[in-house]
């Protein structure tokens, strides 16, 4: 079974592009020594992978842009789909047909990394993401490498706030009313692992909410989250 990495970030303040991650990110690519990366949540594709290379050579691997061969994805040990836009990524992944061919290499056994809009695509759908709709995907389907939603960046109310709009756990509450559930609302600086089987949640002490119709719970770091891979979207 492949090792998945769900960040809810990619950049922490005072820290470079994937720091705050580092360990995490060294267990999931040892032994890996070319990543795959998909850059089309952003518009400059080229800018976009010489970041992630430059954040990724400490670990001894070397990363390419799937959009500069056909083979990138085949001829690599692990795939990293970063953040962005997800409606722009989604829309990307199925008109390059690359939502079936990155499923089939995660249930192949191949490492996948996903931060922001790469880990709202590893649900079943985007329904959860936070992003604004700049593009009109085809569908709304993902790659289903996990049986439930994720809100990467997920922010607590503030009751200090002038705001006057829907707060984060509002909009999640919205989606339950429509959707089954659960939503696991991912704090900056989690992350959430798993083996194909079951996972856990990892990061800061702020941890991560889970949402479902029933009610609520804060989900520390540390916490066995297996039971969510027995939910059904």
């Amino acid at each position: 079974m492949a090792h998945i990495l769900l960040l809810s970030n990619s950049t922490a303040p005072g820290r470079a592009y994937l720091e705050h991650a580092r360990e995490i990110l060294a267990e999931t690519l040892d032994g890996v020594a070319a990543v795959a990366f998909v850059p089309y949540a952003l518009a400059d594709l080229d800018a976009y992978t010489a970041t992630v290379a430059a954040a990724l050579a400490p670990f001894g691997v070397t990363t390419h842009g799937v959009h500069e061969s056909r083979n990138v994805l085949s001829d690599s040990g692990a795939v990293f789909v970063g953040g962005g836009n997800t409606f722009r990524l989604v829309k990307r992944l199925h008109e390059e047909g690359l939502i079936g061919t990155i499923r089939d290499a995660v249930g192949a056994g191949v490492p996948y990394i996903g931060s922001s809009a790469g880990t709202n695509v590893a649900c079943p759908k985007i329904s959860t993401t936070n992003d604004m709709p700049i593009v009109e995907p085809p569908s709304f389907d993902a790659l289903r490498l996990v049986p439930f939603q994720i809100n990467p960046h997920y922010v607590d109310p503030d009751p200090a706030s002038i705001h006057q709009g829907e707060t984060r756990q509002e909009r999640i509450q919205q989606y339950l009313e429509e959707n089954p559930g659960p939503v696991l609302g991912m704090r900056e600086g989690t992350w959430l692992t798993s083996n194909g089987a079951g996972g856990a949640l990892g990061g800061i002490a702020a941890g991560a909410r889970l949402f479902t119709r029933s009610g609520e719970s804060e989900i520390a770091p540390g916490t066995d989250l297996g039971h969510l891979w027995r939910a059904r979207p």
